[in-house]
């Protein structure tokens, strides 16, 4: 029977294959694991993706389609000693039917090192099949030795197609949907969640519930997008300030700054912005990256990002919206370089290598032999400054650094010989 207080995105799970929505990459026929499941294999794997996108839906439909067992347990909350018991109980299943039950390990990034490694035996042995679902990036969070054993499934957010085909079926699903309700709706008010739910099914449904339920309680009979716009709260954004999405949005920034699209820059700012990121750490990196990808080809870029940097922390938001937005376009526009970044990062890789050479004589104060370069024309003189030459600094030919790079071949050989890279 079902529970009409059960939220509707549970009560819409998928029971077979066929009505499991999105993820075609993996799960559509004619697919690796589409063909395993159809033959009752089930592989270890760990499936990898943001909430809401199908993940605990897929594993349980891999227990069923296949006729075995589920043992489901919470990471978050797991002791070792819980961990031994569900193995236990999985090998006398085991050794009864002669099939491995399905350990589903929801959140396994929760799993410290100790409790990644009970499962090990198990899952070698074949003794249990391990899924495992995580919102963090496995690479990073799994042991290495759990890892080698498992196959990683990459979970994508839904498509907006795919989110419209579930919020039609809830509406039209009489059973276990929203059909009892007899509402009518127009299309555009679907896609206007999809838009709203940032790929996200659970919180789509979510939303259209409380939606739909507001019509039906006010007496209503059709979902127009006006209501929608009128009853649903602001959009859903995915971002996750320690998680993956954090990284994913500021490296999409800082490649968008170092790629001079300044449309690509500001969006990906005002997304930071949005999501209440922390306007000192977005103002950090505009600050390395002046330095890093524009460097010398624009020096007025480090001043303007460090000034944005102080400006912004004084106003604080909403009005540093507007300052780091000005700096981030000027990035954006700016010639590019990143010349000065390689250079001190060859000179350190030399350091570190054991390359240490010794002051040279001259340059120790109180030595003789140091000629003062302002005594001589054009304040510059011909005199070595390392015991032995080497060549770290290679000016590119964008922006203010061609001037850097033509100043430096009128004074050293070096730079007129070989003013390239791979010179």
């Amino acid at each position: 029977m079902i529970c009409w207080e059960t939220p509707l995105a549970e009560r819409m799970r998928p029971s077979s294959l066929d009505e499991y929505v999105g993820h075609s990459s993996i799960i559509a026929p004619g697919t690796a694991l589409r063909s395993h499941l159809e033959r009752g294999v089930v592989p270890s794997c760990i499936l990898y993706g943001p909430p809401g996108v199908g993940k605990t839906a897929l594993v349980r439909l891999m227990a069923s389609v296949t006729d075995r067992e589920l043992f489901e347990i919470n990471a978050v909350s797991a002791k070792v000693s819980q961990l031994r018991e569900l193995i236990d109980q999985g090998e006398k299943v085991k050794s009864m039917s002669g099939r491995s039950v399905v350990a589903f390990v929801d959140e396994i990034y929760h799993f410290n090192k100790s409790q990644q490694n009970a499962l090990l035996p198990a899952v070698e042995k074949g003794d249990v099949v391990l899924v495992g679902t995580t919102t963090e990036n496995p690479w990073f969070e799994i042991n290495k030795t759990l890892l080698s054993r498992l196959m990683v499934l990459t979970i994508d957010p839904l498509t907006e197609e795919d989110l419209v085909v579930l919020m039609s079926r809830a509406l039209e699903d009489r059973e276990k949907g929203l059909g009892s309700l007899e509402l009518s709706w127009d299309q555009e008010v679907l896609r206007e969640i999809a838009l709203s739910a940032g790929g996200d099914g659970r919180q789509a449904l979510t939303r259209l519930e409380y939606l739909a339920r507001s019509v039906a309680a006010s007496g209503g009979s059709h979902i127009s997008l006006e209501r929608a716009k009128k009853d649903l709260p602001r959009a859903s954004v995915r971002h996750d300030k320690g998680g993956d999405n954090h990284y994913q949005v500021i490296s999409a920034f800082i490649k968008s700054i170092r790629g001079s699209d300044p449309d690509a820059t500001i969006y990906w700012l005002a997304r930071l912005l949005d999501s209440g990121e922390d306007i000192r750490f977005i103002a950090r990196r505009m600050v390395i990256s002046a330095a890093e990808d524009v460097g010398l080809a624009d020096p007025m870029a480090l001043m303007i990002a460090t000034s944005a940097a102080q400006a912004s922390d004084m106003t604080g938001m909403p009005e540093a919206r507007i300052i780091l937005g000005e700096a981030a376009l000027y990035l954006a526009s700016a010639p590019k370089s990143n010349r000065a970044y390689e250079a001190i990062n060859s000179a350190i890789s030399d350091i570190e290598s054991g390359a240490v050479q010794r002051v040279p004589d001259h340059l120790i104060n109180g030595n003789r032999g140091y000629l003062y370069p302002h005594d001589y024309r054009g304040h510059w003189v011909a005199q070595s400054y390392l015991k032995e030459p080497k060549r770290y600094y290679f000016p590119s030919d964008s922006g203010y650094e061609s001037r850097v790079l033509a100043r430096l071949k009128r004074f050293w050989r070096r730079f007129r010989e070989g003013s390239q890279k791979d010179s």
